[in-house]
């Protein structure tokens, strides 16, 4: 059922740290894989909270680093939250952190005058390792976009 007065979240998940996990197809070497978020994502009892909102994931293919994205990129970000601006109550860009303020600087233009949260965030350390920042960024960006008052 719906969540925090029925507040819903879209995760826009293009890569970055936060995103890596061992790949078997690199000896299990950290990389950012397909699908190990969404699935980690299911373990983490903190989603269920009713305080928490109901989130939709959407992971790009491929995930890119940072530091390979772009004007084209950007676009398809915008693009996509126009696309589901109806539908949901508050953005979270999962990214790299070495472009993120380029990446964010970009949508504030491109999504001017937007009347609902863009939360980006990313992490130093993969979300599957247990010292990791990146499962309370997540927590956080969740709470932040689901939020009914203004954030800067």
């Amino acid at each position: 059922g719906w969540r925090r007065g029925g507040k819903r979240v879209l995760v826009l998940c293009t890569g970055g740290t936060l995103t890596m996990a061992p790949n078997p197809e690199k000896g299990g070497a950290l990389s950012p894989v397909p699908g190990a978020l969404t699935d980690f994502m299911k373990s983490m009892l903190e989603l269920t909270n009713d305080k928490m909102p109901d989130v939709v994931v959407h992971e790009y293919t491929p995930l890119l680093d940072s530091s390979d994205m772009g004007p084209p990129d950007w676009s398809l970000l915008a693009n996509d939250i126009k696309a589901n601006y109806l539908y949901f109550d508050g953005f979270v860009i999962l990214m790299g952190t070495d472009t993120m303020a380029y990446t964010a600087t970009a949508l504030s233009f491109m999504l001017e005058n937007l009347g609902k949260p863009i939360v980006f965030t990313g992490s130093q350390v993969p979300i599957a390792e247990p010292h990791s920042d990146a499962r309370q960024n997540l927590i956080m960006a969740l709470i932040f976009a689901s939020r009914d008052v203004p954030i800067c």
